[in-house]
């Protein structure tokens, strides 16, 4: 298993994390399987958006003896009430909410307080300005929660809490339909078969722009939705008449900047072990490219997916990481000195590129890759 930073949090969490629908409706031994799989094979961090105190207390119940060993990502606003699961902005469900789940989980803390699903700017503000936010910082300051997250489907609302810089984690739902599609304070058009009728052209800007502030800000990413609920690994289901396999889903969301970790919403050990195959898949099986090149009505012809389709450079260019350091520095206007680090880490510098194009004759979207080639040899010195 490989493990990354997740952002400045410090916190270091493995590349596939575990979605809590897995543990619904999950036999005690059931859920041991689980953590136990997931111990062996290294799967750290956990995703715990519900508050089913079945699932909480078989969980804990799972993780006795081991808690250390893995992140629990866990969402405050998020509450049990009459049998079911209600995202709430009262402050008092919200504290006695908290108080229940470290009592559930059998734990003093919480690793991510992740704050509940906000699409909505007017949420936001609310959020950001008020009690729940006061709340969640008092907790951090009590170390009942080792840093504060928020979850969200819109990038507008993502980014304003990620600048306001009292968010450390953001958890953003990530795959390449939804990475076309506008911001939207209703989460539900996401997956509207009517927005993907027409001719799509290109990442989302705003969400291209999310992710690179990310980066740029030291705020960790962890994906949700990375198979659409499911739906992007069938022909069938998926709105782009197309199946994609996890291996290339999980593959899509770690390649774009500041994801740290996938959660996997496996509802079996067998779909567990398939995500977590990903570690071992080839270069050939992680691919997406062709595959996304072939979605019909939709293109992403000039723009760099960071497929690494331009591989081998016979200079030993890392193309993909030239570009990705060269997109945040434009993005940011400047160079960070992180982009810049990074950059001087890379065993060969774009200002090696002999422009032989080979590179270009492999792009499966007609990236102009010699160009940019030159362009981050302007901007990084080399």
């Amino acid at each position: 298993m490989q493990y990354r930073q997740l952002g400045a949090s410090g916190l270091l969490v493995s590349e596939i994390g575990m979605g809590c629908e897995g543990f619904v409706d999950k036999t005690d031994d059931e859920v041991r399987g689980f953590v136990d799989l997931m111990e062996r094979e290294g799967v750290n961090c956990i995703d715990l958006y519900s508050p089913n105190p079945a699932l909480r207390t078989s969980l804990a119940r799972a993780l006795n003896g081991r808690r250390e060993k893995f992140i629990l990502q866990s969402h405050l606003c998020s509450i049990w009430q009459n049998g079911q699961y209600l995202r709430t902005r009262d402050i008092n469900k919200v504290r006695a909410g908290f108080e229940t789940m470290l009592k559930e989980l059998n734990t003093d803390y919480i690793d991510i307080g992740m704050i509940h699903y906000c699409d909505s700017l007017d949420d936001l503000d609310n959020i950001l300005g008020g009690e729940i936010m006061r709340y969640a910082l008092e907790l951090k300051n009590s170390g009942k929660i080792k840093c504060i997250g928020l979850s969200s489907h819109n990038p507008v609302v993502a980014k304003k809490a990620v600048e306001s810089g009292l968010i450390s984690v953001l958890m953003f739902s990530i795959n390449p339909l939804y990475d076309l599609q506008p911001p939207d304070e209703d989460v539900e058009q996401l997956w509207n078969p009517e927005k993907y009728s027409g001719k799509l052209l290109n990442m989302d800007k705003d969400r291209q722009e999310l992710y690179e502030i990310c980066e740029k800000l030291g705020v960790g990413i962890t994906v949700m939705k990375a198979f659409g609920g499911g739906d992007l690994l069938s022909r069938t289901l998926s709105l782009a008449k197309v199946a994609l396999t996890p291996v290339q889903c999980i593959h899509y969301a770690l390649t774009r900047p500041a994801v740290a970790s996938v959660m996997s919403g496996a509802r079996s050990i067998e779909e567990l072990k398939e995500s977590i195959r990903y570690e071992t898949a080839g270069d050939e099986e992680k691919d997406y490219a062709s595959t996304l090149a072939a979605f019909p009505s939709i293109s992403w012809v000039g723009h760099c997916m960071y497929c690494g389709h331009c591989a081998p450079c016979p200079r030993g260019i890392d193309v993909a990481s030239v570009t990705k350091f060269l997109n945040l520095a434009k993005a940011q206007g400047e160079v960070p000195e992180t982009v810049r680090e990074h950059y001087g880490a890379l065993k060969h510098k774009a200002g090696e590129c002999i422009s032989c194009g080979a590179c270009e004759k492999r792009c499966p979207f007609k990236v102009e890759i010699r160009k940019n080639m030159q362009e981050a040899k302007n901007v990084f010195g080399s």
